[in-house]
């Protein structure tokens, strides 16, 4: 399978994403978070998508989406329930990986990064199923 080609307009959407996204961790950070680790690719060919952020809050380990929206509302909109079962196939792969690291809990949260303001922080936005 071929990629589409890269556009000015899909290039200005994957720097506005980089920039939401480290923004969003930056701020996690300044709030005492800890980053694991950033843009993991999801496991090719089961479905897997892509994790913007994995971090700790305190002992609860969250797989963190991003996107720059206007809102809180518009964010959540933007996670696609597919979106939402690729995101949960690419955290049980990186759970596999590594394993014990969500033994103190797992958790899914959205953080919508408008272009004028803070971050909006949706705290367990969505419980995949097995979850919870």
């Amino acid at each position: 399978m071929t990629r589409p080609r890269s556009t000015p307009a899909r290039r200005a959407a994957d720097r506005a994403g980089r920039g939401a996204e480290d923004e969003a961790a930056r701020w996690l950070a300044d709030r005492g978070w800890v980053v694991l680790a950033r843009r993991v690719p999801g496991t090719r060919g089961q479905g897997a998508g892509e994790i913007d952020l994995i971090a700790r809050d305190g002992s609860v380990l969250v797989f963190v989406e991003i996107k720059a929206r206007p809102s809180a509302a518009a964010a959540l909109e933007a996670v696609t329930p597919t979106q939402r079962r690729r995101l949960a196939a690419a955290a049980d792969a990186w759970l596999a990986a590594h394993p014990g690291e969500g033994a103190a809990g797992v958790r899914f949260d959205v953080i919508a990064v408008p272009p004028d303001g803070p971050p909006v922080h949706v705290v367990d936005a969505w419980r995949p199923e097995g979850y919870g």
